[in-house]
């Protein structure tokens, strides 16, 4: 009877990044640079990829869901932590808790997917240059994005369930600057041993399964690479290796460290700090490392300017 008689919550409160106010106007500026870098660089990536028929390949194809992804990604997040920065009570509500949640988990658990996929597209590139066409075909592409996409809702729906399942009626206080699965758990009334679990099983199958394909497409592109006579050619497979792989170490690193631990309850500064990269940092990345600096991609640029 006692169980019946408690409120559940209607709302949580966000604690953010910081508490002073004259580091959170600094925060509020730092952010929305960074979301408009995001908006216009996705932007400009999916909007080249479309119009410029050179950019009609699986690679570009594959980044262009990318720069989908990782524009849904961020403003699933930032836009509601730039209006939290400017207010003192900084409240949502269950279902819009609940909604970010979900979209968030969606966007990440896909992202996460398709940068497996893409290495494996390098992989067959540089490893298999011969059987390309005839592996990466069009209906293989779409298959993988498509794969990616269900993959990320799957996880996502699992995720989301068990971690609103449970009870929430005691203190509302998230001590977070959004909403997501580990900072929730915090919160729950009951034992989250079964969600700690269900979680940490679903980030070995979306988060550990695809770095270790990336992991596993790397060194063997490296292991062909070394044995490529000409030395420019050798430094520019090299070179995107390298800037791909500070992504993947930022993104899989974060996330792996956030989801793959045993969750305290309490959540300290430094992991606030560590799950701004995934959820933040990498959507800004991603376009200049992996579209930006691309040859193909600078020349679509120029002809669009010189229109």
């Amino acid at each position: 009877m006692g169980r019946e008689n408690k409120t559940y919550l209607t709302e949580f409160i966000l604690l953010g990044l910081s508490s002073d106010q004259q580091t959170q106007i600094l925060l509020f500026v730092v952010f929305l640079l960074i979301y408009l870098l995001t908006v216009l660089g996705n932007l400009l990536i999916i909007l080249l990829i479309h119009i410029d028929s050179r950019l009609h390949t699986p690679m570009y194809f594959f980044l262009k869901n990318l720069s989908l992804t990782d524009l849904c990604f961020s403003t699933t997040i930032v836009p509601k932590m730039l209006s939290h920065f400017l207010v003192t009570r900084k409240t949502i509500s269950f279902t819009g808790c609940s909604t970010q949640m979900f979209f968030f988990l969606v966007m990440g658990c896909t992202e996460s997917s398709l940068l497996a996929v893409m290495s494996y597209d390098r992989y067959v590139a540089v490893c298999k240059p011969l059987h390309y066409s005839t592996i990466m075909t069009q209906r293989v592409c779409v298959l993988l994005v498509i794969g990616s996409w269900v993959s990320g809702v799957f996880v996502s729906l699992v995720d989301t369930t068990f971690t609103l399942c449970l009870p929430y009626q005691g203190p509302n206080m998230i001590n977070h600057y959004f909403c997501e699965p580990p900072a929730l758990l915090k919160l729950a009334s009951e034992e989250t041993y079964k969600a700690e679990m269900v979680i940490f099983a679903m980030g070995v199958v979306i988060l550990l399964g695809p770095a270790s394909l990336i992991l596993f497409s790397y060194c063997n592109i490296i292991s062909t690479v070394i044995q490529i006579q000409s030395g420019e050619g050798r430094l520019k497979v090299f070179s995107t290796c390298g800037s791909h792989s500070i992504v993947v170490i930022f993104f899989y690193g974060s996330t792996i460290f956030t989801y793959m631990q045993p969750n305290s309850k309490k959540m300290n500064e430094g992991d606030k700090v560590i799950s701004v990269f995934y959820s933040v940092i990498t959507s800004m990345m991603n376009p200049f490392i992996y579209s930006l600096r691309n040859k193909d991609v600078k020349e679509a640029l120029k002809k669009v300017l010189r229109r």
